[in-house]
This record gives structure tokens, sequence and C-alpha cells, in this order.
């Protein structure tokens, strides 16, 4: 299986229902870091076939008129998601969603399915990234298997509101701090994506605490999210980028670095704060994610 040697940047994921098209011919002006064509919950079951029929003409629109990635979000359970699959794994899409991941067992199956439709279609193994939505306490329970179970997965996030339902719980800041958290560490420890943010997807109504809750998720190590309305995606792209003056006190670490280095010591003091290996990897990391956004456009 072939794999890139880096994971995309994805700081923001706008859902657009296949079967809406003013919010398809509007998708790609958006600025989103990456188009998510929504089978799931935006289509109601009687339109599923029909949505699913869409899904070539859209990807190649997004394609011809943008230049952000293309992901398709999947149905649960499997006998729509192999027919959702059956559309998705085409030319030009970059990621699948996989909503409700029960365990390891549900992502590896789904993966070969979609190396078989790969191989059958003439597009390369393992090209096709998975995104793993984790949306009840019990797979929760096993997200450090999830994150481990397939080369294919670049990152996982938690539905805050199916998950609240599940847990009998409103979708807030304060309650679903803690299962986040956990999809952070899960994702770091196995080296893949943390997505979303402290707290719900469903309000976009509040811009300056939406704003709020990005820098916050940002800081608890967050790297991007997906988002119901093009309104929240300048907030997605800046709130997950680093500052100039983030990116100016990085250089000046890694110069000092460097310096020290060529001296002979391990660890150098700026402004009266002592400097050491791992602040030098979190200013390193910055850098490279800053020119990855760049590299962008």
């Amino acid at each position: 299986m072939t794999k890139p040697t880096k994971f995309p940047v994805w700081r923001s994921a706008l859902f657009v229902p296949a079967n809406v098209e003013r919010f398809v011919a509007k998708a790609t002006d958006r600025g989103a870091d990456a188009l998510i064509i929504d089978l799931e919950d935006s289509i109601p079951l009687a339109q599923k076939d029909a949505a699913r029929a869409l899904v070539p003409g859209i990807v190649k629109r997004f394609r011809d008129t943008g230049r952000s990635d293309v992901m398709v979000r999947i149905n649960q359970p499997l006998e729509l998601a192999v027919r959702d699959l059956e559309a998705a794994v085409i030319d030009g899409v970059d990621a699948i969603k996989i909503t409700k991941v029960e365990g390891p067992e549900h992502l590896r199956l789904l993966d070969e399915m979609v190396t078989r439709l790969e191989v059958s279609r003439g597009l390369p193994a393992g090209k096709i990234w998975f995104i793993g939505l984790i949306e009840a306490p019990g797979p929760l329970a096993r997200a450090h298997e999830i994150a481990r179970s397939t080369p294919r997965l670049a990152g996982i996030s938690l539905g805050a509101e199916d998950y609240a339902t599940a847990i009998g719980a409103k979708p807030s800041e304060d309650t679903m701090l803690m299962p986040k958290q956990q999809i952070v560490q899960a994702a770091c420890a196995a080296g893949i994506l943390p997505l979303g943010t402290i707290g719900s997807v469903a309000d976009f109504a509040d811009l300056d605490g939406y704003a709020r809750i990005v820098r916050r998720s940002a800081d608890f190590g967050f790297v991007g999210s997906a988002c119901i309305h093009p309104s929240l995606v300048p907030i997605l792209n800046a709130g997950f980028s680093p500052s100039s003056k983030e990116i100016e006190d990085a250089e000046r670490i890694v110069t000092l670095d460097r310096q020290a280095a060529a001296e002979g010591r391990g660890s150098f003091a700026i402004d009266g704060k002592m400097i050491d290996i791992p602040i030098v990897q979190r200013a390193e990391a910055l850098l490279a994610r800053a020119a990855a956004i760049a590299a962008r456009g």
C-alpha cells in the first residue's frame, strides 16, 4: 500500500450536502481546506441513491473550479456504507469520513473494501485517506485501538451531538472537554491528526464565541475541524494557523538553538526563560506546519 509521507493540512472542512445544488455551486468559493460531500445526515433516506449518483459530477466540479481537497462522508450501517463507497472511491477523492466508528475491526473491514475498489478501478491502493468519527462511549473507550487500526487512517474526531445523546448530556464545552481530550491523546499517541473543536459544531450563530473555542481547541492540540456553515471557515483557518508572532518566536528559538549547538551547549535562555529540547521541537513543528499551510496557497 502506498502512503503519502505526511498528512494534508485540513484546518477547515466544510460539509456540502450532495443534493443541494446552491450549496454545491458556491462550495469552492468558501476557502475551506477541504470540502465534504455529505451522504449522511443531510440526506434523507429516500434520497440516498440519488445523492450517490451526484458524487462523480460534484467531485469533478470541485476539482475543476477549486483548490480544496475533496472528502465524502458515508453512512452507517454497513449496507448503506457499501453503496456509499461504490460512489466515493473514484479519482479526485482525497478522503472518506467514516461515521459512527465501532472499533478497529470496523475500519479494517472498510479499508479492505476500499482497497479492492481502488485496485479494480485502476487507482493507487491506499491513496484515499480515512477520517474516523467516534460517536459513542463504547468506541471512545477503544480510541487508542481505533487510532492504530489501519495506515489509511489520517485522523479521528468525536461527534459531539451523537456522543452527548448517547450519554444523556448536552453537547456543551464543559461536557465535551474530557472526551475531546481523549481524542487528542489517542490521535497523538498513534501519530495521526486530532480533529475537532472543544464543544459542538452545531451552533454557528455566535462567531466570537466560536473563535474563542477554536483558539482553545488549538491550545489543546487539535489541528482542524469540520464545520456546517461557510461563515466558520475563515475562523477555523485563522484559529488553526500559527500567528505571525508565533512564527517569529519559533524562528528565533530554532536559530538560537543552532547557535547553541555549534557552541556545544544543549540549552539556552530567551528573555529569562530556559529553552530546552521539547521547546525547540515544538518550535520546529510549528514552523513545519506554517510551511505546509503556506504551500496550500
